[in-house]
């Protein structure tokens, strides 16, 4: 048996619309399931993320959804044109080996987007 086929996490809203434009229109994610109250987002060839809409208040602490680029200069340069303001300026970190920034969207999930700078990081190989 070897890994699952698929990833998805899933954050919530109390304003679909708004949330939905910011990860469709601002980060340019491919909508790929559109549910009553949850739209689901295509980040990456096997990766996804859901946002649904919950009556209580997102709780976004502790939660980094991280997008994985060789090219965070160029998204942090296209986020910006679109307005985004980035809490942490792409910078590299020694103690992870690893590029980053962080952003977060409307409704305060912490965003990063990252390369890895260590050589054993690998994407895995389908079998």
């Amino acid at each position: 048996m070897g890994p699952f086929d698929d990833s998805m996490t899933f954050i919530y809203t109390q304003d679909l619309d708004r949330s939905a434009g910011f990860y469709q229109n601002t980060l340019a994610l491919p909508l790929v399931l559109e549910q009553a109250n949850c739209k689901v987002f295509q980040v990456s060839e096997n990766g996804y993320l859901g946002v649904c809409t919950r009556d209580e208040a997102p709780k976004p602490d502790g939660i980094i959804v991280t997008f994985v680029t060789l090219d965070v200069d160029g998204w942090v340069d296209r986020l910006k044109a679109a307005g985004v303001s980035f809490e942490k300026e792409p910078q590299f970190n020694p103690k992870y080996n690893i590029y980053h920034c962080f952003f977060r969207d409307p409704d305060g999930y912490l965003l990063e987007i990252q390369r890895f700078e260590d050589p054993n990081w690998s994407k895995p190989v389908a079998p």
